[in-house]
């Protein structure tokens, strides 16, 4: 009589023996080195820290216009935040008035696809298509807003925006890019290191 010995659980920071219980894919085998994700291309470098994007942008310009090779830099927005800007108070006749504006420009489309097989009066069917959008989108668009029940009386636009914009390139390209940067003048500040 043969008994089957199962090998011990894996745990995480144990390395050598031990298995993970099988995924949908299959057999998996335990994650080498720290566990962590291997990190995707080249290592890079912080070439300069903006306040905002613009001047990233004259940066990066400047490099292009320099022969740098820029698909070899990113610009990088840090320190993000979602600003949600109120746009003004919603009610019921808003809503249908936007959405009438929807389904008109909806209603126009489906009466110029109508309109270009029409034999007789195309503008009838454009203008049809166009009434007949707008009605429909002003009833939809009332009848959602009076579902909410009154839990979101104002309408938004979200933004994300970066405390601050860096440079980055790749680090064997870094001391180009460095002295390229040199003559420009745009009040950068020094990339932080991590420490």
């Amino acid at each position: 009589m043969t008994t089957q010995s199962n090998p011990p659980a894996w745990q995480p920071g144990v390395t050598g023996g031990g298995t993970l219980p099988s995924g949908p894919g299959g057999r998996t085998t335990a994650p080498s080195g720290d566990g962590h994700a291997p990190q995707f291309g080249p290592p890079t470098v912080t070439i300069g820290a903006y306040p905002d994007y613009p001047s990233a942008q004259r940066v990066v310009d400047h490099l292009a216009d320099n022969r740098f090779p820029v698909e070899r830099s990113a610009i990088v927005g840090t320190d993000l935040t979602l600003v949600e800007t109120v746009l003004g108070r919603m009610t019921t006749a808003r809503a249908g008035l936007i959405g009438a504006g929807t389904g008109a420009w909806f209603g126009l489309f489906i009466g110029l696809l109508f309109g270009i097989f029409t034999v007789g009066n195309w503008l009838a069917v454009i203008l049809a298509g166009l009434v007949i959008g707008a009605i429909w989108g002003a009833v939809f668009g009332a009848v959602a807003h009076a579902m909410t029940g009154g839990k979101r009386d104002f309408t938004s636009a979200s933004s994300l925006r970066a405390n601050q914009y860096a440079v980055i390139v790749d680090a064997d390209v870094a001391e180009q890019a460095r002295q390229l940067l040199g003559r420009l003048h745009l009040g950068a500040r020094a990339p932080q290191t991590a420490g």
